[in-house]
């Protein structure tokens, strides 16, 4: 029943399940959207708190399974589709508006989700089970050994903690590693419209090089002479000596403005 390349691990245990739905906030308002349905006992759970459940599996084998755990449930539907092939355009006509996400997630999808719902303005929220480790580095801050690209590109669009750990003995068949569930509160804190392509090649080029300052990665990722590169650290009150990974999501939003303004462009 169990496949590998799907990354299936399973929570059936039913308190556990009512716990991630409660840390979501789901409420008989809420439209959600659960990547991975599995066996259904999450969207279960979800379809008895929420208004309408939007679930995408990629395992069509699991379709027996689902149509009798989920039997007489006319709030849930259920699409046998890779969700990271379906546009957002299609996406948004599916749901209908507004939803928030709940998801036992696949470790090796974790990231391409997590920023497929981070640039969709209808996402409102995330409730995602992930690995351990995922949840201690988007949690991290600025400075700490943890802290990525990932983390300051989340801290840019959205807030985002830890609402409980979980022993990898939950989950059937059991994983290598503990779990953690996060909750991603999408809520962009900065007006990064007019420089939204700079502001994510320069996080990128922050963490290129970790060993490098940031100066040395702005040089070679914006193609500028020194010089310049300080002078840009230097309009956005930044160290020209700094490391990308002591930057704040603040501190990147400031000086991608100023790269991205007539002055500093190529």
């Amino acid at each position: 029943m169990f496949k590998k390349r799907y990354g299936q691990n399973f929570i059936t245990d039913a308190n556990l399940l009512r716990a991630i739905v409660s840390d979501a906030e789901v409420c008989g308002a809420d439209t959600v959207v659960e990547v991975g349905a599995g066996a259904g006992a999450l969207t279960k759970e979800l379809a008895a708190r929420a208004k309408k459940v939007v679930a995408f599996e990629i395992d069509t084998t699991l379709k027996p399974v689902l149509d009798s755990a989920l039997s007489g449930l006319n709030n849930v539907q259920i699409f046998y589709r890779d969700l990271l092939k379906v546009s957002p355009g299609e996406l948004a006509a599916i749901v209908g508006g507004p939803y928030k996400v709940v998801a036992n997630l696949p470790y090796y999808i974790t990231t391409p989700v997590i920023f497929y719902f981070l640039d969709d303005p209808h996402c409102r929220s995330m409730v995602l089970t992930v690995q351990r480790e995922v949840a201690e580095r988007i949690t991290a801050a600025a400075g700490a050994p943890e802290y990525g690209a990932m983390t300051a590109q989340l801290n840019v669009k959205s807030d985002v903690t830890v609402t409980r750990h979980i022993s990898r003995r939950m989950f059937t068949p059991r994983p290598n590693v503990d779990s953690a569930v996060a909750r991603i509160d999408v809520r962009p804190k900065f007006d990064t419209a007019a420089f939204g392509p700079t502001l994510k090649k320069l996080i990128a080029a922050g963490f290129a090089m970790r060993r490098k300052t940031l100066v040395n990665n702005i040089v070679v990722a914006f193609a500028l002479d020194r010089p310049t590169a300080e002078q840009a650290l230097t309009a956005a009150k930044i160290d020209p000596l700094a490391r990308g990974e002591v930057l704040t999501a603040a501190d990147y939003v400031r000086l991608a403005s100023v790269l991205a303004s007539a002055e500093f462009k190529n």
